[in-house]
């Protein structure tokens, strides 16, 4: 890529089990149905006057910042080339989060080519990954109530609750239906399929759905935290990990999905304290990595200086605490590290030839192994999950 040098300036583990096997008995029995089978649906567009939109500052730098970021990936990326797969689909969310303070209707429009190709081509879920492009099915769902939009998210669910081998614990399998290898959790899944879950929850009030991501994010906590609170990248993966390692990406992924959950389950009027406890410990050694000077974290949290700093993992870190904040789960003792982070990304985006903004420093897809391998992933730029963190970023800390 040429040209990318100037900043861009603009524009107890047993009865844990126990418990949350009870409780996803008792919630079997709810729909799944986005829209609820055979209900009524009446469309609803994003409005300014809608506070997701007015508490988001459409005319701040920041909001103008996720739209040059944007329309750079749009113009770019056609939409009918992109694959099914969770990159894309996380740069789907970050469209749609846009798009609901903005009303820009190109954003829409973008996300609604992607999906509409889709499903006249086909798609598989079957795996974890395979999930995250729903959640811009969803949104358009709510936009136009068509079948269409509705079955994708219906496909997801049905794959969740039936589909996908689990572990022993009762854990979704990160590789879904794969008979290769023994079912396994990687942290990646909690906001893959759990956006899906949550948003799907909260559209159709569907407390099946957030009962399981609930009973998911525990499984996975009591699975794969640590005892500094920080996650682990995997269980009963089939190639060795070295202890004491914390991928940032992973880490990032939980607190982004973990704290949009707390929001939903805030707005009905409830709490789900296993769930804010787990995310607090985290928190509060997610705090304590933070790079001092650049703001950014680490690939691997705890091993300062030895690999990279990564815009990605730092991108939704920021998201996942400003959605805290804003909704409550977080006080104002966060403010300064989103503030640093957002700094941290910012000095990330750059100009290319043309003077649009790059996203840069982005470390590439990344598999479970020991520290050299993460080591081996290379940084990259504009890649599709780096871009979309970045949105959301810029999106749920604009306002703030």
């Amino acid at each position: 890529m040429a040209a990318l040098s100037r900043p861009f300036v603009a524009p107890r583990r047993r009865a844990l089990l126990v418990a949350i096997a009870v409780s996803a008995a008792a919630s079997a029995g709810c729909s799944s149905d986005p829209g609820g089978p055979g209900a009524a649906c009446t469309p609803t567009s994003p409005s300014a006057e809608d506070a997701f939109a007015r508490e988001r500052a459409p005319g701040s730098e920041s909001i103008a910042l996720a739209r040059a970021v944007a329309d750079r990936w749009i113009a770019e990326h056609p939409a009918e080339s992109l694959p099914w797969d969770w990159g894309e689909g996380t740069v789907m969310l970050s469209l749609v989060e846009l798009y609901r303070v903005t009303q820009h209707a190109p954003y829409r429009d973008y996300y609604r080519r992607y999906i509409d190709r889709h499903i006249a081509r086909g798609y598989e879920i079957t795996t974890s990954d395979r999930c995250p492009p729903a959640t811009a099915a969803l949104a358009l769902h709510e936009e136009t109530c068509a079948a269409a939009y509705a079955k994708v998210v219906d496909d997801v669910l049905r794959y969740l609750y039936e589909g996908a081998r689990r572990t022993d614990e009762g854990g979704i399998n990160h590789l879904g239906v794969s008979p290769l290898f023994e079912p396994s959790l990687w942290i990646d899944s909690l906001f893959m399929f759990g956006n899906v879950l949550i948003r799907a929850g909260e559209r159709a009030d569907d407390a099946r759905a957030l009962g399981e991501f609930s009973n998911q994010f525990q499984l996975f906590a009591s699975l794969l935290q640590d005892e500094p609170g920080l996650f682990r990248h995997a269980h009963n993966w089939a190639t060795p990990q070295d202890p004491g390692v914390y991928w940032a990406r992973g880490n990032a992924w939980v607190t982004a999905a973990g704290y949009e959950y707390l929001r939903v389950r805030a707005a009905r009027g409830e709490r789900d304290e296993a769930v804010a406890a787990s995310l607090g410990r985290q928190v509060a050694a997610i705090l304590a990595a933070q790079d001092p000077e650049t703001g950014l974290w680490w690939t691997i949290m705890n091993r300062p200086g030895e690999i990279y700093l990564e815009t990605s993992a730092t991108a939704l870190f920021a998201a996942g605490l400003a959605r805290g904040l804003r909704h409550g789960a977080l006080d104002a003792s966060v403010r300064p590290a989103i503030e640093r982070a957002m700094a941290g990304v910012r000095s990330r985006i750059e100009e290319d030839a043309s003077g649009r903004p790059v996203v840069t420093g982005i470390s590439g897809p990344t598999t479970v192994g020991r520290l050299d391998d993460y080591a081996e992933v290379e940084l990259g730029d504009d890649i599709s999950y780096g871009v979309g963190a970045v949105v959301l970023a810029l999106v749920e800390t604009s306002g703030l």
